[in-house]
């Protein structure tokens, strides 16, 4: 297994890093995936440098997933009144099954411990079958489906999925 060391994305650098970082995760990820012109939508609304730097000025917080000198891939997540939003979890093809994303979700649930959250939960596209069985192999599980009109005819067809972190 890699060992992840978790860097605080903060400067305007380490923003215009992180947004180059989401282009080439997300179109290889996800234009096989999704319409046409999507991808390119979604990343500017949701993962361009001004997107990012907005959601880091709301509470989000972002860190680059760094795997000895290499970058592995990145995290975001929000933390609300009694839960933490797990926005963002992308992971670099090449470094993909060196179970990262488990390394980041056990770092958010020590977050959440500390913080006395009682859950962690995420979207995921319904159609992204390896993502789902990732996370529910992490504990989560499928609490609902959701569909989003994202705006410009396009839709986030998504689960809600959860994990509970401290007894209700």
């Amino acid at each position: 297994m890699e060992e992840v060391t978790f860097v605080q994305v903060k400067s305007e650098e380490q923003v215009e890093k992180l947004a180059a970082l989401a282009r080439e995760i997300w179109t290889e990820h996800f234009t096989p995936m999704l319409e046409e012109g999507q991808v390119d939508y979604m990343l500017e609304r949701f993962q361009s440098s001004a997107a990012i730097k907005a959601q880091l000025e709301e509470g989000y917080r972002y860190y680059f997933l760094q795997c000895g000198e290499g970058l592995a891939g990145y995290t975001g997540f929000h933390e609300e009144e009694e839960n933490l939003f797990l926005s963002k979890i992308y992971v670099r093809k090449a470094m993909r099954g060196k179970k990262i994303a488990k390394q980041a979700v056990d770092f958010m649930t020590a977050r959440c411990r500390e913080k006395n959250l009682k859950k962690i939960w995420l979207t995921v596209n319904r159609n992204n079958a390896i993502a789902i069985a990732a996370y529910e192999k992490m504990g989560f599980t499928k609490a609902y489906m959701k569909k989003t009109d994202i705006g410009n005819g396009f839709y986030m067809d998504d689960y809600i999925m959860e994990k509970k972190i401290l007894a209700d």
